[in-house]
């Protein structure tokens, strides 16, 4: 059982409204030479929680932190026209998110939750998750 210290967001850096899901991702990431998908859970836009690399496996999703970690990614996360980083999480896709926080901070106690960008010079995930769920991890 891996030591989990860290939930990761982050977004898939796709286009407003386009509804990719777990399988594009997984297909990108193994076109990039990935062994899987880096994400552990991928939340699509109608706030379904898709399951991604299984937990029990460190992720490929933010580096330094995999060992002991477990990323979510939302889909999303730029404006329509790709031009500029957006937090476009849909209302569902709020709601989805909130629940399995949730949900991972009860299985892994102490664990704290951040975005992508606090651990690289990224906007991902478009928002700030350490502050919008620090009451989680009280």
């Amino acid at each position: 059982m891996r030591e989990i210290k860290q939930i990761i967001i982050h977004c898939a850096d796709t286009p407003e409204g386009r509804n990719d899901t777990a399988a594009d991702i997984r297909r990108w990431h193994k076109a990039r030479g990935f062994n899987d998908i880096g994400y552990h859970y991928v939340i699509d836009l109608d706030g379904t929680i898709e399951p991604g690399r299984d937990v029990s496996v460190a992720g490929a999703h933010c580096t330094g932190q995999n060992a002991t970690s477990i990323g979510i990614c939302y889909i999303g996360g730029k404006t329509a026209d790709m031009k500029t980083a957006k937090d476009t999480r849909t209302e569902e896709q709020k709601a989805a998110l909130l629940s399995l926080l949730k949900y991972l901070v009860r299985k892994y106690p102490g664990a704290k939750i951040y975005g992508h960008k606090d651990f690289a010079p990224k906007a991902c995930p478009c928002f700030d998750a350490k502050t919008e769920y620090a009451e989680l991890c009280e």
